[in-house]
């Protein structure tokens, strides 16, 4: 409706220009001074007129704008002027002004409401730029790292040179983890990045939280895993020899010298296969004990650069032996120039013993398949996958294949899967397993 009556307004201003434009040219023709100068007052008036109508107009939209820019919700324009068309103007300014003003602090509340639920987090997070400088960090990331404020990555170098080593090479989708040490205490710090953009300027968020109470936790129970296994084998290894022993210990008789009385070639012969069955139960013991300081002394990975076609015809080699006919293999990987950096050697012996694994699982299959996988994921990370079409994994087994000495076969020493994830970790990657009964087994490396 304003801009109805502004429309309305000027064509009647530029009417009237007309007709004091004709005017002036009527009295030029008939040399009529008098209206000539009459017209031409007029006219000057007219035009005066109509550029301060104009220009009051956009003074006054000029004004709103730049009140919104600066967020100044108090400007009024006042509605109490006589022109119909400025008042109408007017009050659609000041209602349009005080819808912004109602959504700029519903936007406000709603700007705390966040700021409020990233402060009460129990994790720590951060966002900065290409130039490290910090846009936000909660007062949970300041108390993990005792430091505050933080502005800049560079204090991190001030907490710890390895810390701000991780934030200064930290790529999107990244996980780490941190052990910091400080004046007060000893933390395990778990850090996980990702990427935000804010008005074009792409920023890095990153995660931290303190998994120390979890990973404690996580170690006793796991402490509590090992010693049962440790505490089954040599408990099945040492009750044969402990009967075995009162056995033999029987036959010897004494009389009452105290002299040993002589034993019949039936309890010699007797004692002598006790003996023998004690001499196996102590080499299954002491193997027992070898297969735990291997696994206690895994040497660091001499890493290079391995191509992953290199790696599968060697891994291919040394299984094929263990395989039926019945097991189809599938060897897949991309891109066809695909390279790990990692120890040949252990990861050799790793894919052997996820594969031989799966054979095992499947010798009561008769359409049995194994695919071996490498490739790069959408998060740029590279992976080899070890899958086979199984009978699967138990949950209430699942939960400690990983467990050292824990196996399920009757013969196995139980450390294969320990070893290989601890090979694995040695190289900067995880080994997860995901299985489903009746369906499939994947174990996963991912680096």
């Amino acid at each position: 409706m304003a801009s109805r009556n502004f429309y309305i307004q000027l064509i009647v201003r530029i009417l009237f220009l007309t007709l004091t434009a004709i005017l002036l040219g009527f009295g030029a023709i008939k040399e009529a001074y008098i209206w000539l100068i009459v017209a031409v007052v007029a006219l000057v008036i007219q035009v005066f007129s109509i550029i301060q109508f104009i220009n009051r107009t956009n003074r006054k939209i000029a004004y709103f704008f730049d009140a919104i820019k600066n967020e100044d919700f108090t400007l009024r324009f006042p509605e109490g002027v006589a022109i119909k068309s400025f008042k109408e103007l007017n009050q659609s300014l000041n209602r349009v002004n005080g819808l912004i003003q109602e959504v700029h602090l519903q936007l406000q509340i709603r700007e705390k409401y966040y700021q409020e639920i990233l402060k009460q987090a129990n994790i720590g997070i951060m966002t900065y730029n290409e130039k490290g400088h910090i846009l936000y960090a909660n007062p949970t990331i300041e108390k993990l790292l005792n430091h505050s404020p933080l502005n800049h990555i560079q204090q991190l170098n001030r907490i710890d040179p390895g810390l701000y080593e991780i934030f200064k090479s930290f790529r999107p989708f990244e996980r780490k983890l941190f052990h910091l040490t400080n004046e007060r205490e000893q933390i395990q710090l778990a850090l996980k990045s990702t990427t935000v953009v804010l008005k074009d300027d792409p920023l890095l968020l990153v995660v931290v939280q303190d998994i120390h109470e979890e990973l404690e936790e996580k170690e006793t129970d796991s402490w509590i895993r090992l010693i049962r296994v440790l505490t089954h084998e040599i408990m099945n290894t040492i009750t044969p020899i402990t009967s075995i022993s009162d056995s033999i210990l029987k036959y010897y008789q004494k009389d009452d010298t105290g002299k040993v009385l002589p034993m019949d070639p039936d309890k010699m012969a007797t004692a002598a296969k006790g003996l023998e069955v004690i001499r196996g139960q102590g080499s299954d013991l002491m193997e027992f004990v070898q297969s735990y300081r291997s696994f206690l002394n895994v040497p660091k990975p001499d890493r290079s650069p391995v191509s992953v076609r290199r790696l599968f015809e060697k891994v291919k080699l040394l299984t094929q032996r263990d395989s039926n006919n019945h097991i189809a293999f599938q060897w897949v990987y991309t891109p066809e120039d695909l390279e790990f950096f990692i120890d040949e050697k252990q990861m050799t012996q790793v894919l052997v013993n996820l594969i031989r694994n799966a054979i095992h699982s499947l010798e009561s299959n008769d359409s049995g398949i194994i695919t071996i996988t490498a490739g790069i994921d959408k998060n740029n990370r590279k992976f080899m996958q070890v899958k086979d079409n199984g009978p699967g994994i138990p949950s209430e087994v699942l939960e400690q294949i990983f467990v050292p000495f824990f196996t399920t076969k009757t013969k196995g020493t139980g450390i294969g899967l320990s070893l290989s994830r601890q090979i694995v970790q040695l190289h900067g990657g995880i080994l997860h397993v995901h299985s489903i009964p009746d369906q499939e087994t994947v174990f996963s490396m991912k680096f």
